[in-house]
């Protein structure tokens, strides 16, 4: 497993931002947008292409497409939701599925109760997104998920990580496995506190994109 933290000034500002406990959920909304799909550049640029000839107005031009199979986006319910239109933004031909995630504030255990993924991913490169890297239960459970099926590649795109939920994965997915796995993230915190929330970190990113529940 790689972890690409990226340090760009645009990429500090935003998150700056978010962190604020004053910025309002509009703003945490725009801001989380904006903030994915920064992330998601940097997260594509090991993508397969496809070399191509096109013509343009003076003659023909060598380039590259994305390669076939289509991608996958998969946001992790419900908070990965907010995350969907930055990723869609620069992959629209994407296909989209669904995990539902929710966890155990005692045991602080995820379990899933939804699955919208397809049965056959062979060769196909997903990409999760999932707002806090926190414990790593959540992200370890689905990429299992998404490995069992074929992904040839899984990279996570969070916009916050702690060192306890990268420890986690680079575990489970740091040997000989047949996927590979990456997460991309804003930052990496100090640690986790009792309840699982990742110090100084932003809070609950689901409450403050969609309001309490």
């Amino acid at each position: 497993m790689r972890t690409l933290v990226i340090d760009h000034p645009l990429v500090t500002h935003k998150l700056t931002v978010l962190r604020d406990a004053a910025t309002s959920a509009p703003a945490f909304r725009r801001l989380t947008d904006e903030l994915v799909t920064l992330l998601a550049y940097e997260a594509m640029r090991e993508m397969r292409v496809r070399p191509v000839t096109v013509t343009t107005p003076l003659g023909p031009a060598e380039g590259a497409k994305l390669a076939s199979p289509d991608p996958l986006v998969v946001p992790v319910l419900r908070a990965g939701i907010g995350m969907l239109d930055g990723m869609a933004r620069l992959l629209p031909t994407a296909d989209v599925g669904f995990v539902g995630m929710v966890r155990d504030e005692e045991s602080l255990v995820a379990t899933t109760y939804a699955n919208r993924l397809p049965t056959d991913l062979t060769g196909r490169d997903v990409f999760v997104l999932d707002p806090m890297l926190a414990t790593g239960g959540t992200l370890e459970t689905v990429i299992g998920m998404l490995a069992g099926r074929g992904a040839a590649t899984v990279t996570a795109v969070c916009l916050l990580a702690a060192p306890e939920g990268l420890a986690r994965l680079a575990a489970a997915y740091g040997g000989d496995d047949p996927v590979r796995v990456r997460v991309v993230t804003a930052a990496v915190d100090e640690r986790l506190n009792d309840r699982g929330y990742i110090i100084p970190g932003l809070g609950d990113a689901g409450d403050r994109l969609f309001g309490q529940i």
